[in-house]
């Protein structure tokens, strides 16, 4: 697989651009795109019952930059509780972006597992396949790649209602390589509410 960052920093190192900073410029746009669905997290399931293990939610994210930048995502997800404090399901994400110089779409889609104990902590994780389609708008450059991520992680939850919460909580992506990700850190902050745990 050829690198997101590298390539599209190679195809501009004839302009005199310096690959360090479309390297950073890239992965931080990233970082905050991932960043926006995290924080906008939110979960929501049916009544909690033993008849029903399933949970449904998502989130979304909006946001607005300079040079007519515009964000919007939404990230879906499927879970069943296994046990009263193990859940397991797929999550879905799908963002897009556009300003004046450049457009992207990223989609990702993968499994996750959560563990919850004493109903004020957890521990999570999270396998993300994710399929970028990049294009430069200034110098009509157009770039697809993928990157996996595996977030491991945990945190804190409060109760906020009967069977409500809201959870604080860091990741980390281990499979994240300086350099190579299109992302411009391996660490994610994430808050959310989770509701039917």
């Amino acid at each position: 697989m050829q690198n997101y960052d590298n390539t599209f920093c190679e195809k501009k190192d004839n302009l005199n651009i310096d690959k360090n900073d479309c390297m950073k410029n890239m992965t931080l746009l990233f970082m905050l795109i991932f960043c926006g669905s995290a924080f906008s997290q939110v979960s929501v399931s049916t009544p909690s019952s033993e008849a029903n293990k399933w949970t449904f939610g998502g989130g979304i994210g909006l946001g607005f930059g300079s040079n007519s930048a515009f964000y919007l995502s939404a990230s879906p997800r499927v879970g069943y509780k296994i046990t009263n404090n193990l859940e397991g399901g797929v999550v879905g994400s799908v963002s897009w972006q556009t300003s004046d110089f450049y457009s992207s779409t990223m989609f990702g889609v993968g499994p996750f597992v959560n563990y919850y104990f004493a109903r004020s902590f957890f521990v999570s994780g999270n396998l993300q396949q994710y399929f970028i389609n990049y294009k430069d708008k200034f110098y009509d450059f157009k770039d697809n790649q993928q990157e996996t991520a595996l977030y491991l992680g945990g945190g804190y939850m409060q109760q906020i209602g009967n069977n409500s919460f809201l959870q604080l909580g860091l990741m980390y992506n281990v499979l994240y390589k300086e350099n190579q990700s299109i992302f411009s850190s391996g660490l994610v902050p994430n808050i959310g509410f989770v509701v039917g745990l």
